[in-house]
């Protein structure tokens, strides 16, 4: 699996975002302009110690993005897509798209993907998700879809047994 972030611009949003994809072994992908240095201590305190083993990847802009993964099949998660995030078959190699916290994607962008975009559904009167929120939501779709090939489904107690 794949994330990408298009212009970022909240650095504990990405160093979420950043943990979220260690845990799930899913690469992140930066598109600049960056609204924070990517060495920031908030990006990494976010992200724990986990940061290191992040798997990132960062481009310029969205044209060179797409010429580095030019057979990626990218989702576009927005609040004005027409279908549901849980509407749709992601595949183990496909790459979901978000943008950045202020605006989200170009609408220039969107029309290019219109039947790869997707939404979270919520109530009418409320604008959007958290990004890292919304991040962990359609990552987790995703990956359920892929039977979350191996995940650990099974947790030790700290202190006690489950057996006791």
């Amino acid at each position: 699996m794949n994330i990408v972030l298009l212009e970022p611009e909240i650095p504990q949003n990405t160093g979420n975002i950043g943990r979220t994809c260690v845990a799930t072994g899913t690469a992140l992908h930066l598109i600049k302009p960056l609204g924070f240095d990517i060495d920031e201590k908030s990006v990494k305190r976010s992200g724990l110690d986990y940061w290191k083993d992040l798997n990132l990847k960062c481009y310029d802009n969205f044209e060179s993005f797409i010429e580095e993964n030019p057979n990626a099949r990218i989702f576009m998660a927005t609040t004005k897509a027409r279908k549901a995030y849980t509407d749709v078959k992601y595949e183990k190699d496909c790459f979901i798209m978000f943008g950045k916290e202020s605006a989200g994607i170009p609408e220039e962008i969107l029309l290019r993907y219109k039947e790869n975009c997707v939404r979270i559904p919520m109530l009418e009167k409320y604008r959007s998700l958290n990004l890292s929120n919304s991040v962990a939501v359609i990552l987790y779709e995703a990956l359920r879809q892929n039977n979350f090939d191996n995940f650990l489904f099974e947790g030790d107690l700290h202190r006690h047994n489950w057996d006791e």
